[in-house]
């Protein structure tokens, strides 16, 4: 297993594809839907830290909330409001609630679809 700091964002995205589009995974599919939910979330959390750190190096201690919030002073308030809202999704649909059923098939891929072109967004 590699460490989240030697994983790229695309290897965390072909994950995620992997995970909806392969049945063959050794997993159930709403832990499919789960895990492609963690890839994207990292994902999305290394394209922030990433457009942060080119903007004001040093905020690698703070949460990731706090970053979200951080962003919309660092770049369009459109893309900042967009990668809050699909990583407060993201959160939602990678953690087990027994009373919850976990996210479909359809909203994840809507959210790789969201998370794709905010990697494309935001500063490198």
């Amino acid at each position: 297993m590699t460490s989240v700091a030697s994983t790229s964002i695309e290897e965390l995205l072909l994950t995620a594809d992997q995970l909806l589009s392969d049945p063959s995974v050794e997993a159930s599919t709403a832990g499919r839907h789960r895990g492609a939910s963690l890839a994207l979330r990292t994902a999305l959390e290394i394209a922030v830290d990433r457009a942060l750190n080119v903007t004001m190096p040093g905020l690698a201690g703070i949460n990731a909330r706090a970053k979200m919030l951080c962003l919309r002073c660092y770049t369009v308030a459109t893309t900042a409001r967009r990668a809050n809202a699909v990583w407060s999704h993201l959160c939602l649909g990678c953690h087990y609630h027994q009373y919850e059923i976990g996210p479909t098939k359809d909203q994840v891929h809507a959210w790789r679809t969201e998370v794709g072109e905010l990697v494309r967004e935001l500063p490198r």
